[in-house]
């Protein structure tokens, strides 16, 4: 019993951590002031924000090696005390570089190195048949926070300015996310968890070898799992991001601020069904339905002209990519095993490096060109139809040719 009730602690914690690091949801908050209050270019305040999506995805790799060397504790604490630093410091940026500097690379780089700890540390003290549930929670958590945080940044910023804000918030961190941090450890050398009673002895089995990320690339797996993930948070990141923009074109609603909040809070329950689901089903076949989803919601979106359809279709856009951000790390601890997880799904996780790129880019060329979304639309569905095919073709790694690959890699 102490060991189970120390596990659901474990994931308790990672979930709340997370609800803090989420704060570069409520970047659109701090972009807006800046440009209002400090009259600061667009491009000026979004600067930071870019540059931080960019240091979380390098600098995930870079802990996920880390925390498989030394344990998540250190690295994790390492990054909850750069976030509230980094937020911290941002209260004393008056300039777009320094702002750059200290929120985008500080704090973008802090929660990279706490995200790439949390569900490793987890999926250790949970039975592997529990995988989709608890990196579904821990997802969860992350893309929650956008429904507190927004709200809460603003009416901070209304209260005390942007600078004030930047501090209080930094504050907050460190007094709340440095202290769970000091609560997460990997479970003690032999541990097993115990089978739930309804799950059968050869239910999801732990993989027999271990990959590193040496292995894990000389995989077709990888690149198939690598381009699914790209090109399906791409399409997941278009939506999220213009979302507003769409709805003044489309339905002519000057305020769709409610559609943000939509998106955060299907994005966040479909962490937490997908990855129960693919407990149950699997995780191929549960990105497969996700992906005919998202590509259905794609092909029907420039008909979406009132209130009704968009609220619908945000609600489908943040069930299919919240379904991503739970079921990819499941599967690639089910593909190449828990030893190496960290730095294999911070190789894994480059992609959704590389989507954030693409999804505005494709918004920004299509409107550029077109003065409507419907080219993105039509670019999205056809990266989600290649997408769909992958799910089709790819099968889990084997044994054999995991030992294949460890054999030729030493």
């Amino acid at each position: 019993m102490k060991t189970f009730d120390r596990a659901k602690q474990i994931l308790l914690a990672g979930f709340c951590i997370n609800l803090c690091m989420g704060i570069l949801y409520a970047w659109s908050v701090f972009k807006k002031a800046l440009v209002v209050d400090l009259g600061w270019s667009n491009a000026d305040a979004s600067l930071p924000y870019t540059v931080a999506i960019i240091t979380f995805s390098l600098s995930l790799l870079l802990a996920g090696i880390l925390q498989d060397k030394i344990g998540p504790r250190k690295v994790l604490l390492l990054g909850t005390t750069m976030v509230g630093l980094g937020m911290i410091v941002s209260s004393f940026a008056t300039t777009p570089l320094l702002l750059v500097l200290t929120f985008g690379v500080l704090t973008g780089c802090g929660i990279g190195f706490g995200y790439a700890c949390l569900s490793p540390s987890a999926m250790k003290w949970f039975h592997p048949s529990k995988k989709g549930m608890v990196n579904g929670l821990i997802a969860a958590g992350f893309g929650l926070a956008a429904v507190y945080l927004a709200p809460l940044t603003s009416s901070l910023i209304a209260d005390y300015g942007i600078n004030q804000s930047f501090l209080i918030l930094g504050i907050a961190v460190l007094l709340v996310a440095v202290p769970l941090a000091c609560t997460i450890s990997n479970p003690p050398a032999g541990y097993q968890p115990e089978a739930p009673s309804a799950v059968a002895a050869t239910a999801n089995p732990a993989p027999a070898v271990n990959m590193t990320w040496r292995s894990m690339v000389k995989t077709p797996q990888f690149y198939s799992l690598w381009v699914m993930y790209a090109f399906a948070s791409a399409a997941g990141l278009m939506i999220i991001g213009n979302i507003t923009s769409i709805a003044a074109a489309q339905a002519d609603l000057s305020d769709a601020a409610f559609l943000v909040v939509i998106l955060a809070v299907f994005n966040s329950g479909g962490r937490i069904v997908a990855g129960m689901l693919s407990d149950k089903i699997g995780g191929v076949k549960t990105l497969m339905i996700a992906f005919i989803m998202q590509a259905i919601n794609m092909v029907m979106f420039a008909t979406f002209d009132n209130e009704f359809s968009l609220m619908v279709g945000a609600a489908v856009a943040g069930v299919g990519y919240g379904t991503l951000l739970a079921v990819f790390p499941s599967i690639t601890a089910d593909f190449y095993g828990l030893k190496n997880y960290g730095a294999n799904y911070g190789v894994l996780y480059t992609a959704w490096g590389v989507s954030g790129f693409i999804g505005p880019v494709v918004a920004a060329v299509a409107v550029d060109m077109t003065g409507t979304y419907t080219l993105a639309y039509s670019v999205c569905s056809g990266m989600l139809a290649v997408a769909v095919l992958l799910s089709f073709i790819t099968k889990p790694v084997t044994t054999q040719v995991a030992k294949q690959k460890l054999a030729t890699a030493v």
